[in-house]
């Protein structure tokens, strides 16, 4: 089954907005349950209020990992409030990994204004990841019915992925751009699923999983999300290099501003094209990129065919993620649902 992009363009938005009005009581009670130094902080993170409480200006976010967890769900034969307990839980690992991601990264804005750590402090924004993390664990454990046991195995397991995955990133740090310990496309693609593909395929996962469904249809669904996680994180490389500042609320070339190793400069190394040389050259000179040479190495990614490959691997993931779904006895409706939400991970970068 597949959705033509007006379709999925006109459905989308509602298809979000029915989601996150099912969570948000419950996201905005679990929320209520830390401790109010922390509640505050997460509520700013969240985008429903400033320092003092006040409504800030910026994006509350779309709430895709919550809403694939609820649609998994009904197309799994469940109504969605069966997973609204695994959306909540989603929610909160998603919060928490934003709070350190942008302390590891050095991010100072996030959705048009600061970061959490950037009002309160790093250690207050660690500290309220950490109560983020447990607060998702417990939401889980004190879940009703009979698959919570397994809803946190689910989710345990997925923690382990992300840490992994970020490990990775960081590392990648550390090594050169050119050369035998050169990171590969393909070690960045194992690191995307990991860091970024594990909450999404939790998400699915978990909503398959607190409806009843069967092993299999679990692990297509999970499956079908990890592969919408590359294909976001691919989009989001390329927002970081080409993305409208008024969009994502960075500066224009922030990722090479900032030398960070992503797909589309990893993708661009890898080719033959004299592009892809002078890049390497320019990269790896040890001179920090002000403005000019920022847009000059960005010329030059897309030159040596970066951005075109980016694009590629964010469609064939996503292509991938609608071929896990072939065959698995899914509810039809629902799962036009979760089609038509699919194509949002790539048209980001539209």
């Amino acid at each position: 089954m597949t959705t033509s992009p007006v379709t999925h363009r006109a459905a989308a938005p509602h298809i979000l907005a029915r989601c996150r009005d099912l969570v948000r009581p419950a996201l905005a009670g679990a929320v209520q349950r830390l401790h109010p130094w922390h509640a505050e902080m997460a509520a700013f993170s969240l985008g429903w209020g400033g320092v003092d409480g006040s409504p800030v200006p910026g994006s509350q976010g779309k709430g895709v990992r919550q809403a694939l967890a609820l649609l998994s769900a009904e197309a799994a034969g469940a109504p969605a409030e069966d997973a609204v307990v695994g959306a909540v839980a989603v929610e909160l690992i998603h919060v928490f990994s934003l709070l350190h991601d942008d302390i590891m990264d050095g991010d100072e804005t996030r959705r048009q204004r600061a970061t959490v750590w950037k009002v309160y402090g790093t250690g207050p924004a660690i500290l309220a990841g950490d109560a983020l993390f447990a607060l998702a664990v417990q939401t889980l454990a004190d879940s009703p019915g009979a698959h919570g046991g397994a809803a946190v195995r689910h989710l345990a397991g997925t923690l382990t992925d992300l840490v992994r995955g970020q490990a990775e990133d960081l590392l990648f740090e550390t090594r050169p751009w050119t050369g035998p310990e050169a990171v590969r496309p393909h070690e960045y693609r194992w690191m995307a699923e990991h860091k970024t593909g594990a909450l999404l395929g939790c998400a699915t996962g978990l909503g398959g999983l607190l409806a009843g469904a069967p092993a299999a249809t679990v692990d297509a669904l999970a499956g079908a999300g990890r592969h919408l996680g590359v294909a976001f994180q691919a989009v989001d490389d390329l927002l970081g290099i080409w993305g409208d500042p008024e969009r994502t609320g960075k500066p224009v070339h922030s990722d090479l501003r900032r030398l960070k190793k992503t797909y589309p400069v990893l993708a661009a190394l890898a080719t033959d094209d004299p592009a892809a040389r002078h890049l390497a050259a320019l990269l790896g000179s040890g001179n920090p990129l002000d403005a000019t040479t920022a847009r000059r190495a960005a010329d030059l990614v897309e030159e040596a065919g970066g951005r075109t490959a980016t694009l590629a691997e964010a469609h064939r993931h996503l292509d991938s993620a609608r071929r896990s779904l072939d065959g698995v006895p899914l509810a039809p409706a629902a799962l036009g649902e979760l089609l038509a939400l699919f194509p949002f991970f790539v048209d980001r970068a539209a």
